[in-house]
């Protein structure tokens, strides 16, 4: 078989796909803005890049759903850009299938399309019947694909709940397992710290590490602060450890050997967490309606704490986690016997 040129989205899951196929002797390509260039291009130093921007959705300080509902028609602009872009692009760099992260525009009426969601319910915090509608408009834009990859498991152990579990699936939908760029290993190698790990949009994204800071300077326990921030410095205490960025070795070994995890409810998180089994502290992005259905579904389960960014109290959430233990996760996916059978049967198809 041909070598496989493959443009891709975004997102650190993309690294176990990336690998998946250059094991199966095919050659890749990607395509993303800076920062993930800069993430995949890390992994993997020979691949080819090529420039691609982002939708770049805006978050304000509330960063309520209708604030994005206002962006929509900007969003439709551009997912019909990066359609012509790709024509061009698959012409151009003689592209044999794509597989698009989140991207709607990256699919090709004569070339193997795959796209990769874990979202099919799409909450929008106005109700069933504002979900409804919407539900509908986003499976139009998935059946221009040829399949449907869900990076979540098909069973009880799933992470996505209702998102990722509707009750009707897309006709070409699979389920792939989790993806992860990190590989777990169960057991700490070092002394346990408290891990507090930040991502995801501005403002927000300062705005809790400014609450955080605060609380963990006062804390008397050792602590692994990642401030998810380019050159972002502060003078740390003698019990915190800080870090702008960290990579994904870094970030391995910080989960690995941390007692507890502080982060964001985002779904990408949450796929390198639960294979480690560690307890985590789940902060919902407010106006997120994705990350606080998240939080509250994986709480209620058992397998989260879940805790608001409004009134924020570090030390009153530590003392809850001592007190009440977490359920582990049994479906660890970190043998990819989802993802490698779905790569298989879909190069199977070219």
């Amino acid at each position: 078989m041909a070598p496989l040129d493959w443009g891709l989205g975004h997102t650190t899951r993309c690294v176990p796909i990336i690998k998946c196929l250059r094991q199966f002797g095919h050659t890749v390509v990607f395509a993303g803005n800076d920062i993930q260039q800069a993430i995949v291009g890390g992994q993997f130093p020979d691949l080819a890049l090529h420039p691609l921007m982002g939708y770049d959705v805006r978050y304000g300080r509330q960063a309520l759903i209708l604030h994005i509902l206002r962006q929509v028609p900007g969003l439709f602009h551009r997912i019909r850009e990066e359609h012509r872009w790709l024509a061009n692009f698959v012409e151009r760099e003689h592209i044999d299938a794509i597989i698009s992260d989140n991207r709607y525009g990256l699919w090709h009426p004569e070339k193997p399309s795959v796209i990769l969601t874990h979202q099919l319910n799409i909450l929008t915090g106005l109700g069933s019947l504002a979900d409804a509608p919407v539900r509908r408009l986003h499976y139009s834009f998935l059946q221009r694909f040829g399949s449907v990859w869900i990076p979540d498991l098909p069973g009880p152990e799933n992470l996505g709940g209702r998102l990722s579990h509707p009750k009707k699936l897309p006709l070409q939908a699979r389920y792939i397992g989790w993806l992860s760029q990190l590989e777990p290993v169960r057991q700490p190698l070092k002394q346990q710290h408290l891990l507090i790990l930040l991502s995801g949009p501005e403002p927000q994204r300062s705005l809790l590490s400014e609450q955080l800071w605060y609380q963990a300077c006062i804390l008397d326990v050792p602590i692994v602060f990642v401030e998810g921030k380019e050159g972002f410095t502060r003078a740390a205490p003698a019990h915190i450890q800080h870090y702008a960025l960290a990579d994904a070795g870094q970030i391995q070994a910080f989960i690995r050997d941390a007692a507890l995890v502080v982060c964001r409810s985002g779904y990408s998180t949450l796929m390198d967490l639960a294979p480690f089994g560690k307890p985590a502290i789940l902060i919902p992005t407010p106006g997120q309606t994705e990350q606080a259905y998240l939080a509250k579904a994986l709480s209620k389960r058992g397998l989260f704490y879940e805790a608001s960014q409004r009134n924020l109290d570090l030390k009153k959430l530590l003392a809850k986690a001592r007190l009440k233990p977490l359920l582990q996760p049994t479906g660890l996916p970190s043998d990819n016997t989802l993802l490698e059978p779905a790569v298989q049967d879909w190069l199977a198809r070219l």
